[in-house]
């Protein structure tokens, strides 16, 4: 008598169950049942190769139902024969899949979520088949985003759809799984891309930029490149949201020296929620790339303990006095598309869309500039300037000249509040250097459009001539020259009043 569930009695059942006529998919089970039968078709009886000895014969040659050591061994999970044995049932496993009707497999796909059905795809060759069966995404597509309503079509519509089925019965592979991931994306960027129409009318730059940098859960990293080609990459340790900028510092971490620095990269990293499927863990979005062989760079400032080096655009390095090893590093970007930069772009490739840039000097509209004058922590000036004056000048080409103060018009003046230092952080220590800040600049049209916008640290020197004024105090200047325009201005030192007076501004485009 054969025991219960032994191999015999499963064929037995199978056989009974395909003559009932069930098909290939018990068919391919039998034959892998057959691989299994000992020779002869009769089952192995208990107590040896890996079955566990009755109650009261143990393994042979071992007394009292002890098995010998060799034995035990043998027998064990970690064995040789035992990993044969279990590598063949996988192996057999394997052939019972393969083996399984197409429908079938399918049925169970079906069950599957997007980025499960996108993950099983990657399986082997025949998931990767089937899992872009455009059955399964169609219904995918359909169960998420719906139909399209039914609206009445004119004859003319209803005979060019009619000629275009041989075109949608000819699609390829993967149509609507690429369908759905586009229509995932595309409503992704138009859900916050609705939240960017709010416009501030005295910046000209949406209002919710932090609001959906913070809720697409996007950081900012930095790729430093060596001499030699290896790479470091460091996640941002603060973060200051501003009026009108975002300024990101870099300052825990392995730097390489200074001078040993071959190029400078800063990516927008998207981490994606729950909500959304797990595609990829992140997306990183180049959004400034520098050589640091070919770069111009510019000492600004110093104090104690490191010395600031500028690299254009709004790139700040902090090194160590007496040595070539990196403090800090901090950037500083404008909000004017730093969503789009940060969420849009490729690893490699920056953001761009067509912009068209109107001659400046034809807009009947006027210009109108908002100027900002801030530390990574604490505003020192904030002004809006409408309808500004503009009048064409040569310097080395033609510019537009906009005069925003006067120095000659003392209602113009503009009083600074509080000192004007750059303070900086690194793992231990921390400090603040005088005499620079950060500015940030947007120049907007007549339309509310930018025309030229800016964020960049800037320092103060002295003036070699004081200027004829009626201000009785040593005199200070700040420059910026851009690819896109300059910036000159004028400072005054008060002592009875302690700060300074920004007593001329005037910006070429």
């Amino acid at each position: 008598m054969q025991p219960t569930g032994s191999p015999v009695r499963r064929v037995t059942a199978f056989t009974s169950v395909m003559a009932a006529g069930r098909g290939e998919f018990f068919r391919s089970l039998w034959t892998g049942l057959q691989r299994q039968l000992p020779p002869g078709g009769r089952a192995a009886p208990p107590g040896r190769g890996r079955g566990k000895p009755g109650p009261e014969r143990g393994a042979a040659g071992s007394p009292g139902g002890r098995r010998s050591p060799r034995a035990a061994w043998s027998s064990a999970p970690w064995s040789f024969g035992g990993e044969r044995e279990e590598r063949n049932c996988l192996e057999t496993r394997e052939v019972y899949l393969h083996t399984l009707p197409p429908e079938i497999l399918l049925k169970v796909l079906s069950f599957l979520d997007a980025s499960s059905l996108f993950c099983i795809s990657h399986v082997c060759q025949l998931f990767h088949q089937l899992a872009n069966e455009d059955d399964l995404w169609k219904e995918i597509y359909t169960s998420e985003f719906g139909t399209q309503t039914w609206r009445p079509k004119s004859a003319h519509d209803a005979g060019v759809n009619a000629s275009r089925v041989e075109e949608v019965e000819e699609r390829p592979l993967g149509h609507w799984k690429k369908m759905y991931f586009r229509t995932l994306s595309g409503r992704e960027v138009n859900k916050w891309k609705r939240e960017l129409r709010d416009i501030r009318p005295h910046t000209g730059l949406p209002r919710q930029t932090e609001l959906v940098l913070r809720t697409m859960n996007v950081s900012w990293e930095l790729t430093l490149c060596d001499c030699w080609g290896g790479e470091v990459t460091l996640r941002e340790n603060q973060v200051h949201f501003l009026q009108s900028s975002l300024v990101v510092r870099w300052s825990e971490g392995v730097f390489p020296s200074f001078h040993h620095i071959s190029s400078l990269q800063v990516h927008g990293v998207r981490k994606e929620t729950q909500k959304i499927p797990r595609v990829r863990p992140s997306w990183r979005s180049l959004i400034l790339k520098l050589d640091m062989k070919t770069e111009a760079h510019s000492f600004i400032g110093r104090d104690k303990l490191i010395k600031l080096i500028h690299l254009s655009p709004g790139v700040l390095i902090g090194r160590w006095r007496g040595k070539s090893s990196v403090a800090f590093i901090m950037v500083s970007l404008h909000f004017h598309k730093l969503v789009e930069k940060s969420l849009l772009g490729s690893p490699a490739c920056l953001y761009s869309e067509p912009v068209e840039n109107p001659d400046p000097a034809l807009d009947p509209q006027g210009y109108s500039v908002h100027f900002v004058l801030h530390s990574p922590g604490a505003l020192i000036l904030s002004e809006h300037f409408s309808q500004v004056h503009c009048r064409s000048v040569r310097l080395e080409h033609y510019l537009l000249e906009m005069t925003l103060i006067d120095g000659s018009v003392l209602p113009q003046h503009k009083p600074l509040s509080g000192s004007i230092k750059l303070p900086w952080k690194s793992e231990e220590l921390e400090g603040a250097v005088e005499n620079c800040c950060i500015m940030t600049l947007t120049v907007l049209s007549g339309f509310l459009t930018p025309v030229w916008c800016v964020s960049t640290p800037i320092f103060i020197r002295m003036a070699k001539k004081p200027p004829a004024a009626v201000y009785c105090g040593e005199h200070f200047l700040m420059h910026h020259d851009g690819p896109g325009g300059k910036v000159k201005m004028k400072l005054v030192w008060v002592k009875e009043q302690k700060q300074f007076f920004l007593i001329s501004l005037i910006i070429y485009i």
